[in-house]
């Protein structure tokens, strides 16, 4: 499939900060009012899941940029760099400083749920492998993202490619799932087996 794509530096259209400055651990608070997504929170097929998020109250004056649908966390740190675009919060939340924020400065050219995806395939994972950094743990630099290459089609080829991404994810589901139920079948008729052949004796 060929299409026509134009090249742009990741912070020519994106802007990207840190996550919110927590000092030291994220304490959990029953009555938090306060989301706080943190690594083992996102997973790369799902997204955030919201339900096993922590809550915990805000110690700092200044209101934080909360966390809106539409927006990026990339996973700056670590053995693997990849983004999920997020939904909508269910509460007020913020993510914590193991992740960038990004968001898109203007949907009209590049849609958020594009931006992670093309982050997370081969060719950018390629330039971000070369950019990185650190001995014991890689990481990448806001100013070394913002100068990666982007390409970015036109909006319609975009939403395509959006589609054909969440298809393959949920045939992948299906498919997971399929593999599991016959795994639970096997399981069971390997017990049978041993039921029997004790019954036997």
């Amino acid at each position: 499939m060929n299409i026509d794509a134009e090249n742009f530096m990741v912070g020519e259209l994106v802007s990207i900060q840190a996550g919110y400055p927590f000092r030291g651990s994220i304490e959990e608070s029953v009555d938090g009012d306060v989301l706080a997504v943190q690594m083992r929170d996102v997973d790369l097929d799902h997204g955030v899941k919201w339900s096993d998020v922590t809550r915990t109250t805000l110690a700092g004056r200044k209101p934080p940029d909360w966390l809106k649908a539409g927006d990026i966390l990339f996973v700056a740190k670590g053995a693997r760099f990849y983004a999920v675009c997020i939904d909508e919060p269910s509460s007020p939340a913020v993510c914590s400083p193991h992740f960038f924020l990004l968001r898109v400065a203007s949907q009209g050219l590049l849609l958020p749920a594009f931006l992670a995806w093309q982050i997370n395939q081969p060719p950018f994972q390629r330039q971000l492998q070369q950019v990185a950094e650190g001995s014991s743990q890689l990481s990448i630099r806001r100013p070394v993202l913002e100068s990666l290459t982007l390409c970015v089609p036109s909006l319609v080829d975009q939403q395509r490619i959006v589609a054909l991404a969440d298809l393959t994810r949920q045939e992948r589901q299906v498919l997971n799932q399929l593999i599991h139920n016959r795994e639970q079948q096997l399981q069971a008729l390997a017990e049978s087996l041993v039921h029997a052949a004790q019954a036997s004796h």
